[in-house]
């Protein structure tokens, strides 16, 4: 039994771009987990996905508290493909829980690997974003991957 599910999510933004899907689910109240500093006006806007989706909280923290290291949580971490650094820190951040046998799963805000999927609804996603973040807006105004698709991938070890 799941117990809680915790987005990480380097970026205000990247919880939107890589997990609509685990948002968009009513029947998920996920925790996100922002790790890089922002600023003021990015932390106000990423307040603002709480009119959108129902979400446990959100917390601001360079590292996974201890306590939420429990067995039964389940973890959206950026995956290995990604090329912004503080995105592959995470990753590889995922992957040391994973390969510690926590519930790991990874998400894609990369949009070039081959394990991504159409969101259906991407209409929804883009009015989020645009909505949530509109300081964000120029980076998918013109660039459809962000809205259109998802893609997450497990690792067993």
């Amino acid at each position: 039994m799941i117990k809680e599910t915790i987005i990480i999510a380097p970026h205000c933004d990247d919880e939107i771009i890589g997990c609509y899907s685990i948002l968009d689910d009513k029947t998920i109240n996920p925790l996100i987990i922002y790790t890089e500093p922002t600023t003021v006006e990015r932390q106000k806007e990423a307040m603002k996905i709480k009119e959108h989706f129902s979400i446990r909280g959100q917390m601001y923290c360079q590292s996974i508290p201890a306590s939420f290291l429990n067995p039964n949580n389940r973890f959206y971490f950026p995956g290995p493909d990604e090329i912004h650094p503080a995105h592959r820190r995470q990753s590889a951040v995922g992957e040391g829980l994973a390969r510690q046998g926590l519930d790991v799963i990874f998400y894609t805000t990369n949009m070039n690997v081959p394990w991504i999927r159409e969101v259906t609804n991407n209409t929804e996603k883009f009015n989020a974003l645009q909505d949530i973040y509109p300081s964000q807006s120029e980076l998918w105004r013109y660039e459809h991957k962000y809205y259109i698709f998802e893609g997450f991938c497990k690792w067993l070890f």
